[in-house]
């Protein structure tokens, strides 16, 4: 593969990267061609020495999405780093898709009964007064504040535990990394 095919191939793999990344990533490869290229080496031997263009930009998209999930734990980096763990991940996808869809269908289920018991004490509260709620209003206002907490708590130990989900998915794409690592740059 000659230096402009792996640039090109990186490149492809990188869409969807902030353009100054995928320019500062595609100078560095450019300067390893270089720096091999100095030392007398030929660009499909720099180029096999770097490994698969594609690994490589799964592996990078995964480092971006594992940043972007230190950097700002939100819902939008959170599905960002899912999506790279999964790319990078492609081998083990078979064993680990079924899993990560049962626990993320599992905790979206769960999101979803949180909001319906939250809109349920809702209800309680402000309706429950007027209706002849059994006990009296002031049962029915607290019975309301109770829901309404209950379900807030529910929601908050849902957030823990959507991140702890997040946080092991990169601890396992770390893992992942550097078993594969060493393959890929083997002048190090």
């Amino acid at each position: 593969m000659t230096r402009l095919e792996f640039i090109r191939r990186l490149e492809a793999g990188l869409k969807g990267l902030p353009r100054e990344d995928v320019d500062d990533i595609l100078s560095d490869y450019a300067e390893h061609f270089e720096a091999g290229m100095a030392e007398g080496r030929g660009e499909a031997e720099i180029a096999a020495a770097l490994g698969d263009p594609a690994r490589l930009a799964r592996e990078l998209r995964f480092e971006f999405g594992q940043r972007n999930w230190n950097e700002a734990r939100s819902p939008s980096s959170a599905w960002a780093a899912i999506i790279a763990f999964v790319g990078l991940a492609s081998l083990d996808i078979l064993l680990l898709l079924p899993i990560i869809v049962t626990v993320l269908g599992v905790l979206i289920a769960l999101f979803v009964a949180v909001i319906a018991v939250f809109i349920a004490g809702g209800l309680v509260l402000i309706a429950g007064p007027f209706t002849g709620f059994p006990g009296g209003w002031a049962v029915a206002l607290l019975a309301g504040l109770g829901i309404l907490s209950g379900s807030v708590a529910a929601a908050a130990i849902l957030i823990l535990v959507s991140i702890w989900v997040i946080n092991a998915l990169m601890w396992f794409g770390r893992l992942h990394f550097r078993v594969l690592e060493p393959a890929i740059h083997p002048d190090k």
